[in-house]
């Protein structure tokens, strides 16, 4: 009896399907794209302005490419079961192309996590094709060429060779520019500020440790006056020798503060530069890693996070019931709010296509599968893990309390004001 055909864009991701569907079906790892524009010409038709490209096998892709088109002939079905975005929907199309597979044995299946149900659930409700999805690629591969091959030359004569210029580098150069503007067209405005190191005298008067507190202006006075100019600044200190501080008011207040949303691509990126110095490119090399799947042990190969590409910070239901209910396991009903938390974009221009990027089970925690992770997947996983946690979590609580001082010149009589 033939099998099913699966295919997808890397061995990881083949090793961990092919586990969950079992031996009725044979996985294959197309190695990403198969199709592209020639490299060495234009291949956009812009003479009659109906600009369609003109695809080629990619020379390295040949053989896995006869490969696919063998397997598909003897396959009942061909599941694509490539990335569930743009990109992935592209690599789909020009699979069916480029191998010759009968369409009417073509299945799309799609998943945001890698994990048993979820494959399961997507393998018991396949799709058509989207041509939309395709169509976008294809433009946005399509300006990619005419903007990249009609300006980089440009540069290379104005500048240097080697240079790119392109859909997104001349965006962001333009970025560049305005803001650089805006730079050297502020006006900069001079102002001092005077800090007070003060000590809170005990009961059998020894004093504790010193605090800082700054100056804020002219006690009772509704306005914090700044130093605009070294003299001023230079008087009031003048003024301040030998004055007396005493404590003039103590404000209290509770101050909340609510967790941030799970990840988006470009948030884990910032996050994973900021706490682990990871370039983007490395932060999303790991984060692929994590999502096709790694092998823990006698749990076999898993995929850790869901998929790693988004711009949405929506959860779904089931993720965050099971956080809600991790947090009540291990810290206390105190530390979950009444009811799940819920984020959206500011921006109109998200999509908001996928999940934001999270576990896909808060249960799998980092401690316990670090010796299964490299070094940097395990940071990684961390850094993503606690978010997600986080984010479903109660407001932080604290007190602040500001401490304001009356400090009496001895010379002038002037009452200034500092805080704490």
């Amino acid at each position: 009896m033939s099998k099913d055909l699966v295919i997808v864009e890397s061995p990881a991701k083949a090793r961990t399907i092919n586990r969950f569907l079992g031996s009725k079906f044979e996985t294959i790892a197309s190695m990403g794209h198969v199709r592209d524009i020639p490299s060495r010409a234009l291949g956009v038709n812009i003479a009659d302005r109906t600009f369609e490209p003109t695809y080629r096998v990619m020379p390295d892709k040949k053989k896995i490419v006869a490969e696919i088109a063998k397997a598909s002939k003897s396959a009942e079905y061909v599941y694509l079961a490539t990335d569930p975005d743009r990109e992935g929907e592209a690599i789909s199309w020009h699979l069916i192309k480029a191998a010759k597979i009968d369409e009417n044995k073509v299945r799309r299946v799609v998943f945001h996590e890698i994990t048993e149900s979820a494959v399961n659930e997507a393998f018991d409700h396949p799709r058509d094709i989207d041509q939309d999805l395709i169509d976008a690629q294809q433009t946005r591969r399509i300006l990619d060429r005419i903007v990249g091959y009609e300006l980089s030359p440009v540069l290379w004569k104005k500048m240097r060779s080697g240079l790119s210029a392109g859909r997104v580098q001349s965006v962001a150069l333009r970025l560049m520019v305005d803001r650089e503007r805006e730079i050297e067209a502020f006006v900069p405005e001079e102002w001092w500020s005077i800090e007070a190191d003060l000590l809170k005298q005990s009961e059998n008067g020894r004093a504790n440790d010193a605090f800082k507190s700054k100056y804020q202006g002219i006690l009772g006075s509704k306005e914090t006056v700044k130093p605009s100019t070294e003299d001023q600044a230079l008087q009031i200190k003048d003024d301040l020798d030998g004055a007396t501080y005493r404590v003039h008011a103590v404000t209290r207040r509770e101050v909340k503060r609510k967790p941030s949303a799970p990840f988006t691509t470009s948030t884990l990126q910032q996050e994973a530069y900021r706490k682990l110095r990871f370039t983007g490119r490395r932060t999303m090399a790991i984060a692929q890693q994590l999502y096709e799947g790694v092998e823990l042990g006698t749990r076999g190969s898993l995929g850790l996070i869901t998929y790693m590409r988004t711009d949405s910070t929506t959860v779904a239901k089931t993720a965050q019931d099971e956080a809600r209910a991790y947090i009540k396991e291990k810290f206390g009903d105190n530390y979950a709010p009444k009811s799940p938390r819920m984020y959206t974009k500011k921006s109109k221009a998200a999509q908001e296509a996928h999940e934001a990027i999270r576990p896909t089970s808060i249960y799998v925690n980092p401690a316990t599968a670090e010796k299964d992770l490299s070094r940097d997947q395990f940071k990684l996983y961390e850094l993503i893990w606690q978010r997600m946690l986080a984010s479903q979590m109660a407001d932080a609580v604290k007190d602040r309390t500001a401490v304001d001082i009356d400090a009496k010149s001895i010379k002038s009589g002037t009452h200034y004001a500092f805080r704490a």
